[in-house]
């Protein structure tokens, strides 16, 4: 029979190499669409992955492929106080704007993909699926300023929704704040990651627990401390991963900026604003976990 810590080994590996090479490919044909699509001669543009994927920290059920089309011909910015924003900044009035780029970008698709392409999202544009790529999510952006002084600011993308509203991703810090976790921790966060989140398919699959946002497992992971990565035993660092978010998530989100629990970005509260998720997710999801693999008493 095989033990917990046996159980929980086999699931800290990334995607496998046929996986990792239908991913691959799916974001090569990706590029291949956008750079054959004439109308984009006119727009400086970085075309990159993000999220999970970008990150390996992405598993079998949750294997689909994130790329970020971002417009460069303009930058978006907001200040942290008065006076932040250099008084040079003019408003945008060129030719890409969001309902532009977004257009182009589907035309680019159906080009290389055709009804394998799925726009009814509000803010990614779907690519579906085949026996040689797996899903993708392809999302138009722009390039973003968040200032904190006019000499001062942090660099990231601005996304717009079909309705106008928007949000802003910062894919290079949680990127390099990743590495740097993993790096600290001989490696380990990153499979921990992937062993909570392979937890979550299977409580999933078993009608055990409601499906929980693969980020959001990834922040969960990111806000505990480097020192629970460097147990002797994966049940023991799942152990005190799990206890830490059930018990530091109890009641309402602190005042404090400098306790509050953070994205793995750096640049966003877990729990501050318009999130996908609450607290109470977390502490539900923590204690379901605790329970399905029966880590014993506290």
């Amino acid at each position: 029979m095989t033990s917990l810590d046996e159980k929980l080994a086999g699931w800290t590996g990334p995607s496998s190499a046929s996986e990792q090479d239908q991913q691959g490919r799916t974001e090569r044909m990706i590029r291949e669409a956008i750079d054959a699509h004439e109308p984009f001669a006119s727009l400086t543009r970085k075309v990159y992955a993000k999220g999970s994927y970008a990150n390996n920290t992405n598993v079998r059920s949750d294997s689909d492929v994130d790329i970020a089309v971002l417009c460069q011909n303009v930058f978006y910015y907001d200040g942290h106080i008065d006076g932040a924003v250099p008084a040079d900044i003019s408003p945008y009035s060129g030719e890409w704007t969001p309902v532009k780029l977004r257009s182009e970008l589907i035309a680019a698709l159906r080009t290389k993909f055709g009804s394998d392409v799925d726009t009814s999202g509000s803010t990614a544009i779907q690519v579906h699926s085949s026996s040689a790529r797996v899903e993708a999510d392809v999302v138009p952006s722009f390039d973003y300023r968040y200032y904190f002084a006019p000499d001062r600011f942090r660099e990231g993308s601005r996304v717009f929704k079909t309705d106008n509203s928007h949000t802003e991703n910062y894919s290079a810090l949680q990127l390099a704040n990743g590495r740097a976790k993993n790096n600290r921790t001989n490696q380990a966060y990153k499979k921990t990651v992937r062993i909570m989140k392979r937890l979550e398919n299977a409580m999933v699959e078993a009608g055990y627990h409601r499906e929980v946002p693969s980020y959001f497992v990834e922040c969960l992971v990111y806000n505990s401390p480097d020192e629970y990565f460097t147990r002797s035993t994966w049940s023991a660092t799942v152990k005190a991963v799990v206890a830490r978010v059930y018990s530091e998530l109890e009641g309402s989100e602190p005042s404090e900026n400098d306790v509050r629990w953070v994205e793995v970005n750096e640049a966003k509260y877990l729990f501050l604003g318009a999130q996908k998720w609450t607290r109470t997710d977390g502490r539900d999801f923590a204690y379901a976990a605790w329970n399905f693999l029966a880590l014993g008493d506290a």
